[in-house]
């Protein structure tokens, strides 16, 4: 289970006040479409591509196209409720904001199955790094790239996809 799916109802709802106060502010308006699109986003597994979310609305409305869904998007991380990602794949991919934790990523190479993991330890070096440097950290991403253990044990196996 993702976690949006484990996200409390009022998180989300303070993410919904979010959108909403930005878009009157920029005069926007809540279109179906783009509520569906919203509401979906939610209920995505985390790291969701623009393909992928498009393919669930459309299992609801398949008159949604792809830059609707693009836009939509594109306006979560505007006003702050989703984070963009890309890992090296060329896709970018989308997760709810979260700013109560910081999570970092291992990434396959192989299958793209993306984990994400949190360790004090390495938040804490980080830090210990910055003061030393005299640099003040405002965010930082870490990002670690192999095979996961699925892929490992298909290649010592001697298996295929």
């Amino acid at each position: 289970m993702g976690r949006q799916a484990e996200r409390a109802a009022s998180e989300l709802d303070h993410f919904r006040t979010m959108l909403q106060t930005y878009m009157d502010r920029k005069g926007l308006r809540s279109t179906d479409q783009r509520r569906l699109i919203v509401e979906t986003f939610f209920r995505a597994s985390n790291h969701v591509s623009i393909e992928e979310l498009l393919a669930q609305v459309r299992e609801k409305d398949r008159r949604v196209g792809y830059a609707t869904v693009y836009r939509t998007l594109k306006l979560l991380a505007d006003c702050g409720v989703a984070n963009e990602r890309r890992f090296g794949d060329g896709l970018t991919r989308y997760e709810l904001a979260d700013d109560t934790t910081h999570h970092d990523h291992l990434i396959c190479v192989e299958c793209g199955d993306i984990v994400e993991f949190e360790e004090p330890r390495i938040e804490e070096l980080q830090d210990k790094v910055a003061r030393r440097y005299g640099f003040e950290v405002r965010s930082h991403k870490h990002e670690l790239y192999g095979s996961c253990p699925r892929c490992l044990g298909k290649r010592r196996n001697g298996g295929g996809n």
